[in-house]
C-alpha cells in the first residue's frame, strides 16, 4: 500500500523541476545548466535544492573540482529521461489525426555511418512522406543505446554490446576493419610489408576497443601485428580517430569501406594484415517499449522492406 506521502508526491512534484535536474546532470555543471535553460545560476541551485527536498535524497554532490551524482541521482535521472523521451513523442502522436502522414523522427547514429542502402531509405521516405521531419545527431554507441533505453530517439544506428539487451536491434549492415598509416609515416606506400615491421608500433584506437566491447574484433587486429599496448590516442569518434592517423599520432583501424576515398587521396594507405580482417556488425536499434508513431512505424516499416530483406552479403562492405 502507498503511503500518504508517496500518494501526494505527483501532485506535490513541480514538474519543471525535474526538467531542470536532468539538464543540470547532462552539462555537468550548475553554471551551464542555467546557460542552456536562459536561467540565473541562483535559479538553477534552488530548483536542485527543492528537488532534493521533495524527494529527501541528496542527488547531486558539488565541490570544488567535483561534480558527482549519487546513486539516487542516477535513478531519478534515467526516470526523467524517460519522461522527456515520452513528452517528446506527444507532438507525431498526436498527428495521427492527419489525413497526410506528419511527425518527426529522431536518429542518433553512430561517426560515420555509411551504408547506401539506409541512405536511400532516407530518401525515399522523403519523397512519399515530404509532411514528416526528421532530426538526426552523433553520437557515441553507448550514448546512443542510452538514448533509446530512454525513449528519447526514435531509432538508433550504432555498435551493440550487452547493454543493448532490453532493445530491437537489427543488422543494418557490416564492414571490415582494416590498420592503416597516415602520409608522414615511414610504411607509408611501402611495398611488400611485412608484418613483423609493426611489432610495437604504436596506435590510436576506439574507445570501444576493449575486452567485452563492440570493437573487441578490432582490438585483437591490433594484438595480431603486436603493436604497442599503450594507445598515443583515443577517441569514440571515427573522424576523429582518423585525423589523428593522418596526422601520424599511430596507425588505427578503420572500416575498409570508409577509409577507401582516403586512400585513393593519397591521406591513408593499408597495412597488413590483409586476411582475415575483423567483421564488426552496425544496427538499427529500436525501444519495443515505445508507442511508435505512424511516422516512426512507417520508417521501420520501409527499413525492413528495403534493407533486411536484402541477404547480409548485399550488405557486408569490404
Amino acid at each position: 500500500m502507498m503511503r500518504p506521502y508517496e500518494q501526494r508526491f505527483p501532485w506535490n512534484l513541480d514538474w519543471n523541476l525535474l526538467r531542470t535536474f536532468m539538464v543540470v546532470v547532462e552539462q555537468k555543471s550548475i553554471t551551464k545548466a542555467a546557460d542552456f535553460l536562459g536561467l540565473k545560476q541562483p535559479t538553477v541551485s534552488a530548483a536542485l535544492k527543492r528537488l532534493e527536498e521533495i524527494t529527501g535524497h541528496k542527488l547531486i554532490v558539488r565541490k570544488p573540482n567535483q561534480f558527482r551524482v549519487t546513486r539516487a541521482g542516477d535513478i531519478l535521472y534515467y526516470e526523467c529521461s524517460t519522461i522527456f523521451g515520452s513528452v517528446s513523442q506527444l507532438p507525431s502522436l498526436l498527428d495521427r489525426g492527419e489525413d497526410e502522414l506528419r511527425g518527426h523522427i529522431t536518429l542518433v547514429v553512430a561517426s560515420h555511418v555509411v551504408c547506401p542502402q539506409f541512405d536511400e531509405v532516407l530518401a525515399q521516405y522523403a519523397r512519399l512522406h515530404d509532411k514528416v521531419t526528421f532530426s538526426i545527431s552523433v553520437a557515441d554507441s553507448e550514448e546512443i543505446v542510452s538514448r533509446v533505453g530512454q525513449n528519447r530517439a526514435s531509432f538508433g544506428v550504432c555498435l551493440v554490446n550487452n547493454s543493448a539487451e532490453t532493445l530491437d536491434a537489427e543488422i543494418l549492415y557490416r564492414e571490415y576493419f582494416a590498420l592503416y598509416c597516415g602520409p608522414n609515416h615511414r610504411l607509408f606506400r611501402q611495398k611488400d610489408i611485412d608484418v613483423a615491421e609493426l611489432i610495437g608500433e604504436p596506435s590510436v584506437s576506439f574507445q570501444t576497443e576493449v575486452e567485452g566491447g563492440a570493437l573487441e574484433p578490432v582490438a585483437n587486429l591490433r594484438a595480431r601485428v603486436q603493436a604497442a599496448t599503450r594507445w598515443h590516442g583515443v577517441s569514440s569518434n571515427l573522424v576523429e580517430v582518423r585525423r589523428m592517423i593522418v596526422a601520424n599520432i599511430g596507425i588505427g583501424a578503420l572500416p575498409v569501406h570508409v577509409a577507401r576515398r582516403d586512400v585513393e587521396r593519397g591521406l591513408l594507405y593499408q597495412l597488413p594484415p590483409y586476411e582475415n580482417l575483423p567483421l564488426v556488425d552496425v544496427f538499427l536499434v529500436s525501444n519495443p517499449k515505445r508507442r511508435a508513431s505512424d511516422a516512426e512505424a512507417e520508417f521501420l516499416r520501409l527499413c525492413t522492406e528495403r534493407i533486411f530483406s536484402l541477404p547480409l552479403s548485399e550488405r557486408t562492405f569490404k
